[in-house]
């Protein structure tokens, strides 16, 4: 009788790059398992009719081959390149044992990432992740600071361990039989052009089968949306997104910009600058403008929460301009602070804070400087951290940010890795308020907390929710540090003379089952000056880059504006709107619609639920659409090509 034939899966462990199939294998369960995983975590928010299943892992296990083509990479160049007789060597085994040992562990390390930033973004890895690669200090401390790391790295290694042990009488099989180099060679060079291919025709849309938001995310492989984010962080507008002639873009926008306190000071074909013109005295009254870390408007009691969290601003709101349709431009800090200080919509792919060539450009603190005052931003972590200090530093503002807490001698009461306690930041702010009026000089203070972010860590004894135990206590601590800054700021001798706008740098989460979940922009805004402004709620629909101009309308100061933004105080309803955004889509509120524009020049357009969040298609509307065309093709050519150096100071 003949001996039984060997298996195929033995077969395919005899050929020298039969640890590339064990390497693919691993790959696909470890991605099967991590896609269930998030998908029952996620189970209320998935759209599980018709094939949306399938969908979701036959796509998935499209894109988890297209990631492995990318990660075998290295074990195919040793596999490749180790000479045959070398290769079969006893001690060589532990070289490739070690090779894959160091694969897996990514591979492992991965479920947890990804895990928790879906856990904290209800998204595979996205252009946020690639941010977090650049500031690996204050990310590697955040996740030490918010999970047990030790734990999970012990708990990664010991599971990379196991299946390099379940593998390593396979691994070994690939050194019986020799393999020349010149038949190594033609096996090397097809599975290296495996994603020589996938780079050339495969793109991160494809896994865009459903409207539900939840379902396209868990189609894709967050390795591979890793990559796709870092190879896609900076986007081209007239490359990727639907355009209309530039002449017409503008002549749309100088249309759109024209308000009865203004006029434009050129005919030209590209430029919008404008003289803004009030025919009051000016007042020079100190601004304080501060923006919260991730606070949603849904937090407050004056928005409808029934928690009793934010008692403090919940007071204040009741002695302030309450603006209850105001909404963040986009899902990350920069992008707030772009929006408070530039008045400019969110730009496609990396905010302007963190692009280069950023310098000089014209701002809300710029302005302030130019009236005479102190200008400021005051930040309570350290500012190289998303570009913020270069970028401030350069357009307008000086800088305050944790070095000059320690300069200070101020004492620090509490800081984790993002940076000092809120209450340890607003005593800087007092300190620089009173060094600004003992100069004689008014101030503009732009101030960006950190309390508000995991790990959700505070002083001991402020509220009574224990440090570290979420978001809700984390608001609550920032509210007790809001309430006792303006306590302590009344006793000051320039209070009176002092506008405090209080509002958020983005919501503290943005995820939904849609794209542009307009509910999940929703912030507070409230501007408290007692002296000088009655108490009032205004529901006009409202931008975070109409704040900017709505500060210096308050004050009715005449200047050139570069803003995109309104004076909120001086438009008619039948004007208002709203920018929302990631950085790909690119949202226009407007009459009640939504217009959506999405790269490969897509254009979306949505009845939406400002509760809810859901988007219900809308007819195609031509002149919304090309509103929203013009708002965003302009602002990102006034700073990509510099037309008539629009978005720069300008000149006395």
């Amino acid at each position: 009788m003949s001996a039984a034939q060997p298996s195929f899966l033995t077969r395919l462990c005899k050929h020298r790059f039969g640890p590339v199939a064990l390497l693919v294998a691993v790959i696909v369960v470890i991605a099967f398992l991590t896609r269930a995983a998030l998908l029952l975590y996620s189970a209320g928010d998935v759209d599980w009719t018709g094939l949306s299943l399938p969908g979701i892992f036959l796509i998935g296990l499209f894109y988890d081959l297209v990631m492995s083509s990318y990660f075998i990479i290295p074990l195919v160049l040793y596999l490749w390149l180790v000479p045959d007789k070398l290769y079969r060597q006893r001690w060589q085994r532990f070289l490739l044992y070690g090779l894959m040992t160091i694969l897996c562990f990514i591979l492992v390390f991965n479920i947890a990432g990804e895990w928790f930033f879906w856990e904290e973004f209800s998204s595979r890895y996205n252009f946020i992740a690639v941010n977090y690669l650049v500031y690996t200090n204050e990310v590697i401390g955040n996740i030490r600071e918010s999970y047990p790391l030790n734990g999970i790295i012990t708990g990664v290694a010991i599971l990379t361990l196991i299946i390099v042990f379940l593998l390593r009488k396979k691994l070994k099989l690939s050194m019986i039989m020799p393999l020349r180099f010149g038949k190594r060679t033609l096996w090397a060079l097809g599975l290296l052009l495996l994603p020589v291919i996938s780079f050339l025709t495969v793109n991160h849309d494809f896994r865009q089968f459903s409207n539900n938001r939840y379902n396209n995310e868990l189609a894709g492989d967050g390795i591979y949306e890793l990559f796709a984010a870092f190879r896609n962080n900076q986007l081209d507008y007239h490359t990727f997104y639907q355009t209309i002639p530039d002449r017409e873009a503008f002549t749309t926008l100088r249309h759109l910009l024209q308000t009865p306190d203004s006029r434009f000071i050129s005919d030209g074909a590209h430029s919008y600058t404008r003289q803004i013109t009030d025919s009051m005295p000016e007042l020079h009254l100190n601004v304080i403008l501060i923006s919260i870390e991730s606070m949603s408007a849904k937090y407050l009691g004056v928005y409808g929460n029934t928690q009793g969290i934010t008692p403090n601003l919940d007071t204040l709101a009741r002695h302030s301009l309450l603006f209850t349709r105001f909404y963040a431009n986009g899902t990350r800090t920069v992008r707030g602070l772009e929006a408070l200080s530039l008045s400019v919509p969110p730009t496609p792919g990396q905010s302007i804070v963190k692009r280069p060539d950023n310098e000089g450009l014209f701002t809300l603190g710029s302005v302030f400087a130019q009236k005479g005052y102190v200008s400021k931003f005051i930040y309570g972590g350290y500012g190289y951290f998303d570009n913020m200090n270069y970028f401030f530093g350069h357009s307008g503002y000086q800088i305050a940010d944790r070095q000059a807490i320690s300069d200070a001698g101020i004492k620090i009461h509490y800081e984790n890795i993002w940076g000092v306690a809120d209450e340890d930041l607003f005593t800087l702010v007092l300190k620089e308020a009173g060094d600004a009026h003992q100069q004689g000089r008014p101030f503009f203070f732009h101030v960006m907390t950190t309390s508000n972010h995991r790990p959700y860590t505070y002083p001991e004894g402020r509220i009574d929710i224990p440090s570290h135990t979420g978001r809700e206590g984390a608001v609550k601590y920032t509210d007790y540090a809001i309430g006792q800054f303006i306590k302590e700021a009344k006793g000051q001798p320039w209070f009176g003379n002092t506008v405090f706008v209080i509002t958020a740098d983005h919501c503290a989460s943005s995820a939904g089952k849609t794209d542009l979940p307009v509910d999940r922009y929703h912030i507070p805004l409230l501007i408290y000056a007692p002296k000088h402004i009655r108490p009032r709620t205004i529901n006009k629909l409202m931008s975070q880059i109409d704040v900017p101009p709505s500060i210096l309308g308050l004050l009715h100061f005449s200047y050139q504006s570069k803003f995109y933004g309104y004076n909120i105080f001086t438009i008619p309803d039948s004007m208002t709107r709203a920018f929302i955004g990631t950085y790909q889509n690119l949202g226009y509120i407007h009459d009640s619609t939504l217009v959506i524009l999405k790269p490969e020049k897509q254009v979306e357009v949505y009845y939406p639920d400002f509760k809810t969040g859901a988007n219900r298609p809308a007819p195609y509307n031509k002149r919304l659409v090309r509103q929203a065309i013009s708002y965003y093709q302009t602002a990102s050519d006034a700073f990509d090509k510099q037309y008539d150096k629009d978005m720069k100071q300008v000149a006395k």
